[in-house]
């Protein structure tokens, strides 16, 4: 097309409003006013900010009265939040909302951010701030009930530290806005080194004591379809059937031990009143074997 003199069509020269968002996402910012209802029915405007990199919000302030003067001393907040935060921002996307002041456009310029006004009725042209009050109103305004200013703000601060620090984001591969993903580690064969393993002190794990093989039992032992005349003779190397197949031949199978209620003094006691049974009369003998029956049911 050089060679023929051919200039380009316009829309391979321009550059569209997406472009422009993802080339200065480093040093885009955006804000916006909503609206929050207390359960008085009064109306508090919210002022919040966010960066396009990072995802990070700052939520200036919530009056009733968003007058000239508050919404100019909410600029000088953020630009000292800015510079403390060491954030390189050099543009700022608002709407066209009457409660920003000339004032406000004047604190911004001094500080080196220029202003950028979005289109007339073109919300997508600020989509990440009105996705972000889309996202406090589902999980916080419309599951809480707002009591008054204070309330607001402090539930306000609440979700800030939360969505800065501890809500995963997507568009940052699952990262948080203050804490962004590690560096991933790369092969030893890509050129770069990988970093050293953690090395343990404790002692390695021993693996568990296995039964050895003469004491599993052959499939035909097991079935009973074995050879007769193998069955028939007497083996005493043969592999042991049942559950002791399970235990260790070399291993001591444990005594039992005596029960404590069954004690010699027990069985004297039972046998001296057996003797004193049969040499009473017949009818004292039977009521002491009842009454014998009796204090052995109740053991």
């Amino acid at each position: 097309m050089k060679e023929a003199d051919v200039d380009p069509a316009p829309e391979r020269a321009s550059s569209t409003w997406a472009d422009f968002l993802r080339s200065q996402a480093d040093a885009l910012l955006a804000c916006d006013f909503f609206e929050a209802v207390t359960l008085s029915g009064a109306r508090l405007y919210v002022f919040a900010v966010i960066e396009h990199a990072s995802r990070r919000i700052r939520i200036l302030g919530a009056t009733a009265h968003p007058t000239a003067s508050w919404v100019v001393q909410a600029a000088k907040n953020l630009v000292m939040g800015i510079e403390d935060a060491g954030c390189r921002a050099r543009c700022l996307i608002r709407d066209r909302d009457g409660k920003f002041p000339r004032p406000f456009d004047e604190v911004l310029k001094d500080a080196g951010i220029e202003v950028v006004l979005s289109g007339v009725g073109m919300p997508r042209m600020n989509s990440i701030m009105e996705r972000w009050v889309q996202t406090c109103r589902r999980e916080l305004l419309d599951r809480t009930l707002i009591w008054n200013q204070r309330h607001l703000l402090h539930a306000l601060r609440e979700f800030e530290t939360f969505y800065n620090e501890h809500r995963p984001h997507q568009g940052l591969a699952n990262a948080h806005p203050l804490h962004p993903l590690p560096e991933p580690i790369t092969d030893h064969r890509s050129g770069r080194n990988r970093p050293p393993r953690h090395t343990s002190n404790r002692p390695t794990r021993r693996p568990p004591s296995r039964v050895p093989a003469c004491c599993v039992t052959r499939p035909d032992e097991v079935s009973g379809k074995g050879n007769a005349s193998r069955s028939s003779t007497t083996d005493h190397h043969a592999a042991p059937t049942g559950a002791a197949r399970y235990r260790r031949l070399d291993r001591p199978r444990p005594t039992p031990k005596p029960d404590p209620t069954r004690t010699d003094e027990f069985f004297g006691r039972r046998n001296a009143l057996q003797r004193a049974r049969r040499s009473l009369p017949v009818g004292v003998s039977g009521a002491l074997g009842w009454h014998m029956r009796a204090s052995r049911t109740r053991r």
